[in-house]
């Protein structure tokens, strides 16, 4: 948003969203549960999706169709493991291991992959990646 981006910011419950970027600048805030069934209902040609702290699998799939050529997927959610550390604990919303990376291996160019503990903000187990949607596969975008 400071660097002149469009936002669109979506969750179910859009109350945080509201208090942190409500009145902000090209930042469009939109109540959608991801969860109810019909297919991906953002549309496409994100420059970026950033995922945090969510997982729906259904949802995996689509992500790279919504990315625009040379768009970047940062995504970064809880993982196995993160039940000795608090929530989530129902496997459900916990990425088996490597699975984030299983998801977009064939329809993204890899930029980073990382999985294993964190302690900050709070010690988690966690997986994360860095993707890009290029119209040459194999290629980086320049």
């Amino acid at each position: 948003m400071a660097a002149g981006c469009r936002v669109l910011a979506v969750d179910r419950d859009v109350g945080a969203l509201t208090t942190r970027f409500g009145g902000v600048p090209r930042c469009e805030i939109k109540a959608i549960d991801l969860e109810d069934g019909r297919p991906w209902p953002l549309g496409g040609g994100f420059a970026a999706i950033v995922v945090t702290n969510y997982l729906h699998r259904p949802l995996l799939p689509a992500i790279p169709g919504a990315l625009a050529t040379d768009g970047l997927l940062l995504y970064e959610t809880f993982m196995s493991g993160n039940e000795r550390f608090g929530r989530p604990t129902n496997p459900d919303f916990l990425l088996r291991p490597g699975e984030l990376l299983a998801a977009f291996l064939d329809r993204l160019q890899v930029l980073a992959f990382e999985q294993g503990i964190v302690t900050m903000p709070r010690a988690a187990a966690i997986q994360r990646i860095a993707a890009v949607k290029s119209a040459v596969p194999g290629a980086l975008p320049l």
